[in-house]
């Protein structure tokens, strides 16, 4: 649907850290473990809303 942001989420490594991201623009902290990480993102699966985006939609992912 279009009217609701997509949450897709994923891990990416920068060194010693690896960090959970989300196609909706949400980014978890760096972690050392990679089992945090991926934990960070199922929370955000899990606490994220399936109801439509707030605002004019033009979202930003956070950086």
């Amino acid at each position: 649907m279009p009217d609701r942001a997509p949450h897709a989420t994923s891990t990416t490594e920068s060194g010693s850290f690896c960090t959970a991201r989300c196609a909706c623009g949400w980014r978890g902290p760096a972690r050392r473990a990679r089992s945090q990480a991926r934990t960070d993102a199922e929370r955000h699966l899990s606490d994220a809303p399936a109801g439509p985006r707030n605002g004019t939609g033009a979202e930003r992912p956070l950086e």
